[in-house]
C-alpha cells in the first residue's frame, strides 16, 4: 500500500474517531484517535503498513484496557454528587402530616423535604420518623415507633 495513502488513512481515523468520541462520550473511539495519531507518525516517518496497522491495534487495544477504566473513574461524567444520600438511616420530624399515598413534610438538619410513607399508616405531625430512600426531591420515610 502506497505511504501517502496511509497517512491519509490514518488522518481520517483520528477525525472520524474523535468525532465519534464527542458524540457518545464514552471514552472509547478516543482511543482509537490516539492509535491512529501513533500509525499516523509511523506512516509520517515512512515505516512500511503492516508495523502501522500492528502498532495501531496494539496501541489501542492497550489504551482501552490499561486507561479507559482509570479514565473513567476521574471523569465519571454522569455522577452529580449531592450528598442526599447522606440523610438515609437519618432521624427526621414530621411538620406536615403525611397520608399514605400522599406527600407531606419532614424537618432534617434543619432542612424542610417532601416526604412520603411506604409503610401503610399516617404519620402525624411531630412523629420522629427514619429516612429509608430518596427519590428525586423526596424523602421515603417511616415512623419510628
Amino acid at each position: 500500500m502506497d505511504l501517502d495513502l496511509m497517512i491519509i488513512i490514518w488522518f481520517v481515523i483520528i477525525i472520524v474517531g474523535a468525532l465519534i468520541e464527542m458524540n457518545t462520550m464514552d471514552l472509547t473511539s478516543i482511543w482509537f484517535s490516539v492509535g491512529a495519531l501513533i500509525a499516523f507518525v509511523l506512516a509520517l516517518v515512512q515505516i512500511p503498513p503492516v508495523w502501522q496497522v500492528l502498532v495501531f491495534i496494539i496501541a489501542s487495544v492497550g489504551l482501552i484496557l490499561a486507561v479507559r477504566p482509570v479514565a473513567k473513574n476521574y471523569f465519571k461524567t454522569n455522577a452529580i454528587s449531592t450528598n442526599a444520600d447522606r440523610l438515609i438511616g437519618k432521624v427526621a420530624v414530621c411538620t406536615k402530616e403525611i397520608r399514605v399515598g400522599d406527600r407531606g413534610e419532614v424537618k432534617i438538619d434543619g432542612k424542610y423535604w417532601l416526604a412520603v410513607t411506604n409503610g401503610d399508616k399516617d404519620i402525624d405531625i411531630d412523629d420522629r420518623v427514619e429516612v429509608l430512600a430518596i427519590e428525586g426531591v423526596k424523602l421515603i420515610v417511616e415512623r419510628i415507633q
